[in-house]
């Protein structure tokens, strides 16, 4: 039996992120914040050679994860992958595992794997793009959703690619408002969210700078859509769901100074909940400073001196020496 994508409305999304959402950092987000409606795995990177190794498959979703019916079914499987891949293979194993929703990415930037055809490069090829959809969906008959962006040089095939998806039997679609080109540069243009949910009669969910629960707000109310994906605003702001859900009603209270104070504990509290994650794995100090330094990135954009505070955290040497910065915020 398949599942809503994403809830009924007005759900937010903890977008799934390479390096950063893999288990452990789920569980400590769901633990802490589980206001969060939903999560997602970082993208599952589907080989073109070699035998499918159904344990890999398996790990990549996470024992724990499987093993509580509740994180199970607010979790998504997102792959990633290319017209050679042996998509088939992986998503059958995927769907032997019982896990109900499986996303596509679509809208990966990244030069390395759009070199290779992936990603964001489907979107320049719809034919071959009909294809791996088809074969997605004939092979998972749960929810099935991806997550696109609005063409890869440009928008040419914006309105086409959407109907595709529709056609083809995916569920829902969630849109980052920018080409692959753009990257992240300027501003997002809420105005594709706002005319894809006009366009197709499936869920669209809104994606692309979404920094704040004004933010949040102002997507759901301008663009009408299904619900709001945050990649980079929650690695900024981790508890983003909280702070929404506690005041949506009043969002007038949300001061900066207000946001500052409660930065300060819950930031405590963010990194001590994911050294325990990773002790659990196995991690020992040098690879948990590393995964802390890469979380650090728009951790500190509110501070008047951001990029001092910002500075002494990655020059980091040691663990300690890093978590010794955060009394000093």
């Amino acid at each position: 039996m398949k599942s809503t994508p994403y809830g009924n409305s007005k759900s937010l999304i903890f977008a799934p992120m390479e390096g950063v959402t893999d288990e452990p950092y789920r569980m400590a987000i769901g633990k802490l914040f589980p206001e969060w409606d939903y999560y997602s795995t970082d993208f599952y990177r589907v080989p073109t050679v070699g035998n499918i190794n159904a344990k890999r498959v398996h790990d990549h979703f996470g024992a724990r994860t499987f093993q509580n019916e509740e994180l199970r079914k607010k979790t998504t499987y997102q792959i990633l992958t290319t017209a050679r891949a042996q998509t088939e293979q992986v998503v059958q194993a995927v769907s032997e595992l019982n896990v109900d929703h499986l996303d596509l990415n679509l809208g990966c930037p990244s030069k390395k794997v759009n070199a290779h055809k992936g990603g964001a490069y489907l979107l320049s090829d719809l034919e071959e793009l009909k294809r791996i959809i088809r074969l997605i969906r004939s092979n998972f008959k749960k929810t099935f959703t991806v997550k696109i962006r609005i063409g890869y040089r440009d928008d040419s095939s914006f309105e086409d690619s959407l109907k595709l998806f529709e056609d083809e039997g995916v569920e829902a679609i969630t849109l980052h408002a920018r080409t692959r080109d753009q990257l992240y540069q300027g501003i997002a243009d809420w105005e594709y969210i706002k005319k894809a949910v006009k366009l197709v009669n499936i869920p669209i969910i809104g994606n692309g700078d979404i920094w704040s629960v004004h933010d949040v707000n102002r997507m759901f109310d301008e663009t009408d859509c299904h619900a709001v994906m945050i990649g980079r605003g929650a690695l900024k702001t981790p508890w983003l769901a909280t702070l929404f859900y506690e005041h949506q009603n009043n969002l007038d209270f949300i001061s900066d100074e207000y946001l500052l104070d409660i930065r300060k504990d819950y930031l405590d509290l963010y990194f001590y909940e994911l050294e325990k994650e990773y002790r659990k794995l196995g991690l020992d100090d040098h690879n948990i400073l590393k995964r802390f330094k890469s979380f650090s990135r728009y951790l500190f954009d509110d501070y008047a001196d951001g990029e001092i505070v910002r500075g002494r955290f990655l020059r980091s040497m040691k663990l300690d020496e890093f978590l010794s910065h955060l009394d000093r915020l």
